[in-house]
């Protein structure tokens, strides 16, 4: 049964975190404590970094001597030769400093980089699989993907571009703005810094409101992207009911949003890159006017002209990459925010601290379990189970019959503690699953499933996720007692043989056998049989059950089911019906108590005979 999340798994487009909190969520991977190596890549890069802006800076000054230099003086030709010269080789050498420390810079920081978003994507990865079965019901796997993705590009983003460009162009300006206030005077670095000042403010401002609507094109995105990958999962659902118009109709929708949000996107985008240039040409005439007069009354030499104009196109150089850095970069964050806030998402069953592992009892086999007045409900106001006691003893076979809705899915879902009961407590051999550690718990159970869903791999790989790291002949093993071997045998590529997307290249039967090896395989002392042979025809059938028959005699085992016929042989069988315990006791004294579960069974058999003459 699925249900709404609560309010903590709420993955809203509205909401956003800040900026502040964004980075600071990021910067722990980005100087690890566990890591010393990443550490000292990230200080040497930064000496490299301040090294190639020392030479950057530096440039203009050694153009400029070499402007003046150039100048006739009473030195004679062959000053006028020898001395630029020098000072163009000079130049050079400082270019290729230059741009030599930020390529070293770059490679160094490489792989800090790359590290983080293995990292974050792997704790992502890990954490999802750690949430509840709450959250993953509710979930649209489009839109969860896309929001992974790109928080991975966004963390890509924000690291090259905020490390190596914000902080690297606001370091040039101070540099730039002393400079000319030593060599000129405070007019030349006070307009500089009022140009830079507003150019900024204009920038961040502007990106601001872009951000809004960059969140808005990621929504419509994520809402695309789920509509599509739920549609080609449902895709024979869709060809039953001749539904591809209204399909692409829905596709249409979404994307019809991204579109006029990506439109929006661009405009601001051409207006805030005009506003930037009418900035940078008006600081830039402004203060060339001031150098001319200074050359035009003898003040300034033809030298310190170029140095001006060289330092200013030199620094807007940058502050306009300023402008697309810091929109990226709140492009990024905005990206990152879905990947950050599923991490801190928190698990609605987690381990409690310094839980142990399922202990084996002190003398005996491992598999007793207890049910003790259990209630649970997947809503508050509508309760699923309502006071649940059994046992069942280690290697006892407990069969759980009713109509649907009854609960019986319901508890294994409680077993495996996918979810907590909200009263009494589910013991295996006498400890309370809640004290002790979920990957332990879920080692000790094995489930057949009615829905059987396998990956998009191999026969062989589907077999062996019950042990990774299992033999082959361990796979044909399990395969042969779920009666798939021969079968497996029969296909042109045996055991290699891919099963496709959720399995849908084997029937409905091929996957439960499927399903069954792997759980064989598994070898838990605790099995769960969900209606494990329903997609199975009557002769298979009987063959399975007997092989399930011979794998829990040594195993306690707890079938679910709505055929009678598959528990007729179980230690005992408990009819729920709404939540509770109706009848309990063996498959004759139930007959016999002519009760509910005598009803069902007398139904089946009406139907039975009826399908007989058919077939």
């Amino acid at each position: 049964m699925k249900s709404s999340a609560g309010p903590q798994l709420t993955l809203a487009a509205g909401e956003s975190r800040s900026a502040l909190q964004t980075i600071g969520s990021l910067l722990p991977y980005l100087w690890p404590r566990d890591d010393m190596v990443a550490r000292f890549r990230v200080v040497v890069a930064a000496i490299f970094l301040v090294c190639a802006k020392l030479a950057l800076v530096w440039v203009p000054v050694v153009y400029s001597w070499a402007v003046d230099a150039l100048v006739p003086t009473a030195g004679g030709a062959a000053a006028i030769v020898a001395v630029p010269m020098a000072l163009i080789v000079g130049y050079g050498l400082l270019r290729v400093a230059a741009s030599g420390f930020g390529e070293m810079r770059d490679a160094i920081f490489a792989a800090v980089q790359q590290r983080t978003v293995r990292r974050i994507a792997l704790q992502t990865f890990q954490h999802l699989h750690r949430l509840s079965l709450r959250f993953h019901l509710d979930r649209q796997t489009g839109g969860l993907s896309r929001s992974i993705e790109r928080g991975t590009v966004g963390i890509e983003q924000v690291l090259r571009l905020a490390v190596f460009n914000v902080l690297p162009t606001l370091f040039e300006v101070l540099l730039v703005v002393g400079i000319l206030w030593y060599v000129f005077d405070w007019r030349f670095a006070s307009v500089t810094l009022v140009a830079v000042g507003l150019y900024l403010t204009f920038t961040l401002l502007f990106s601001n409101v872009r951000v809004r609507i960059r969140r808005r094109m990621n929504a419509t995105d994520s809402e695309a992207q789920s509509k599509a990958v739920d549609s080609l999962l449902n895709y024979e659902t869709v060809k039953y009911f001749g539904n591809e118009p209204h399909e692409a109709r829905r596709f249409d929708e979404a994307w019809a949003h991204y579109e006029r949000a990506a439109v929006r996107n661009q405009v601001t985008l051409n207006i805030l890159n005009l506003g930037q240039a009418v900035i940078i040409a008006a600081g830039l005439s402004l203060v060339m006017l001031m150098a001319a007069q200074g050359v035009a009354d003898g003040s300034m030499t033809v030298g310190k002209f170029v140095l001006v104009n060289t330092y200013l196109m030199q620094l807007y150089q940058p502050l306009n990459m300023l402008g697309f850095v810091y929109r990226e970069i709140k492009q990024g964050l905005t990206d990152m925010e879905q990947l950050f806030r599923l991490l801190s998402l928190n698990q609605e069953v987690a381990d409690k601290p310094g839980a142990p592992a399922l202990a084996p009892p002190a003398s005996g086999r491992q598999g007793e379990v207890v049910f003790e007045d259990v209630r649970f409900g997947y809503q508050p106001e509508r309760e699923i189970l309502k006071g649940l006691t059994l046992r069942v003893p280690t290697g006892g076979r407990l069969a759980i019959v009713g109509p649907t809705g009854a609960g019986k899915s319901t508890i294994s879902r409680l077993l495996f503690r996918f979810y907590d009961v909200t009263h009494g407590a589910i013991r295996i051999d006498g400890q309370d699953i809640r004290d002790i550690k979920q990957d332990s718990l879920r080692a000790a159970i094995g489930v057949v499933p009615q829905d059987t869903v396998l990956f998009n791999d191999t026969i062989r790989y589907n077999i062996a996720y019950g042990r990774p790291g299992a033999t082959q002949d361990q796979i044909e093993h399990a395969a042969r007692l779920a009666q798939v071997h021969d079968f497996v045998l029969r296909l042109p590529d045996g055991y290699d043989t891919r099963v496709g997307e959720r399995g849908l290249k084997l029937s409905g039967g091929e996957k439960q056998r499927v399903a069954i090896a792997r759980t064989i395989l598994k070898d838990p002392p605790i099995l769960i049989l969900d209606e494990a042979t329903s997609a199975l025809d009557t002769s298979t059938e009987q063959d399975i059950q007997a092989a399930l028959r011979a794998v829990s005699s040594t195993r306690t085992t707890l079938t679910i089911a709505h055929r009678l016929s598959t528990v007729v042989d179980a230690d005992e069988i408990i009819v729920l019906n709404e939540g509770r315990v109706v009848e309990r006791g063996r498959h004759a004294e139930l007959v016999a108590l002519g009760g509910t579960y005598a009803h069902m069974w007398a139904m089946q058999a009406e139907q039975q005979a009826e399908e007989a003459p058919a077939k």
